[in-house]
């Protein structure tokens, strides 16, 4: 016999760390939930918005530290609807931009659960547009890229010279989630496909209060990833809308924000 499904489920993008930039209908899915599973990189002022009588449940997943194991989370979330609870599954970022969205969707589904998804303003917009870079600026860019630089267990990864061929060949923006352990790899790969002086900027923290990055070109990532000691959550962003910027010779945050 199937079990009756009682309660509701909302996948919800706190976004890149600022508070202000929750979504409206953000807002009122956490204000409505009976229980929150609460990402590690989710700022604490989010939960502000929650019921005094919520349940509040961290269940960290970070690169590179220890996380809750996804299969307890998905456990978590499917009990707790079966049980009547309205649950918010709330995620830095955006949960369908590497916030592994789908695979919680598809395994709510399995049970019989339909789950609703508000999205989150992703890391990578964030952090270019706190430096006052458009990501598409005409001039200089007609897409961008979403790639992660973190590779599945035992898969091989990004084919990072095909994908230097293809931005160099389309003037496309580069944005890289999760590659700061692997900027070495990263950058070898990219320099077969795009020329060294290409403008890089990487962006540890963006939106939040303790944001910090760095500009530079493709042949000195690795060595400027630890001569500033950035490490996660950054950003690595390449490309020719980072030219100007770099021009600048001025690595202090400019004062910029996007808006929800």
């Amino acid at each position: 016999m199937k079990t009756p499904i009682k309660g509701s489920c909302t996948l919800v993008g706190a976004g890149p760390g600022d508070p202000e930039l929750l979504t409206l209908k953000a807002v009122k899915a956490i204000a409505s939930a009976t229980v929150l599973l609460v990402d590690d990189l989710v700022n604490d002022a989010v939960l502000e918005h929650a019921s005094p009588n919520a349940r509040i449940v961290h269940v960290g997943k970070r690169g590179g530290c220890k996380s809750t194991p996804q299969a307890f989370i998905d456990k978590l979330m499917i009990t707790a609807v079966i049980e009547g609870e309205h649950v918010v599954r709330l995620k830095g970022g955006d949960p369908f931009i590497f916030g592994r969205g789908g695979e919680e969707v598809e395994n709510l589904h399995k049970v019989g659960i339909d789950a609703d998804v508000v999205n989150g303003i992703t890391s990578g917009q964030a952090a270019l547009t706190g430096l006052g870079v458009s990501l598409t600026h005409r001039d200089h860019a007609q897409g961008v890229l979403f790639m992660t630089g973190h590779a599945q267990p035992g898969a091989q990864g990004p084919d990072w010279p095909s994908v230097a061929q293809l931005c160099h060949q389309q003037r496309i923006t580069l944005l890289i989630y999760m590659g700061t352990s692997r900027s070495a790899q990263i950058q070898a790969g990219l320099l077969q496909g795009l020329p060294a002086q290409t403008s890089v900027a990487v962006v540890q923290n963006a939106s939040r209060h303790d944001q910090r990055h760095a500009v530079t070109t493709l042949d000195a990532l690795h060595d400027t990833l630890h001569a500033e000691g950035l490490s996660s959550p950054c950003i690595i962003a390449v490309g020719d809308v980072l030219t100007a910027l770099r021009a600048l010779k001025d690595n202090s945050p400019i004062p910029m924000r996007c808006a929800a």
